[in-house]
């Protein structure tokens, strides 16, 4: 199946795609975690994202999936459902060259009355051949935006 048009310039990131992550914060130790990403076609114009994080000894940690979407050139906008309660609407920019595709995103956040306190999110991701890198900023808790989450990860 062919992608639809409008997902051309993003299609290079279908397939699922795993490797190594780190966390920090200022509210909790740092730790490291493994990630793995699957970006699915489903014959609409957009693509499907399912994301699982787990420790080093394997316990899972986090989950969340959505959507990602082309509305224009250059644009790219995020939705994304989480089981901690929250939804986070990302938009941004889309750029492509020399074989890389950038996604650079700031993101909303709703919450439910027992999630925690999350007022914003940024997000990039880089495909450059084979290697994803993956970068998550948030402003929570309390705390201004601040680095949170890194991966590089390779295809499956």
């Amino acid at each position: 199946m062919n992608p639809a048009p409008n997902l051309t310039p993003i299609a290079s990131l279908i397939g699922t795609w795993t490797g190594p992550g780190r966390g920090e914060y200022p509210t909790i130790d740092p730790f490291d975690y493994t990630e793995t990403i699957t970006i699915e076609d489903i014959g609409k114009p957009f693509l499907v994202y399912r994301q699982r994080t787990r420790s080093a000894a394997g316990v899972p940690l986090h989950t969340e999936s959505g959507f990602l979407r082309l509305p224009a050139d250059g644009v790219v906008e995020f939705t994304l459902a989480q089981p901690t309660g929250h939804t986070e609407l990302c938009e941004g920019v889309l750029e492509v060259g020399d074989g890389v595709v950038a996604l650079r995103m700031s993101g909303v956040v709703t919450g439910t009355a027992t999630a925690k306190s999350v007022e914003a999110t940024e997000r990039r991701y880089r495909l450059d051949g084979d290697s994803l890198r993956t970068d998550f900023a948030m402003a929570a808790v309390g705390v201004p935006m601040t680095h949170h989450l890194t991966s590089e990860l390779g295809r499956v």
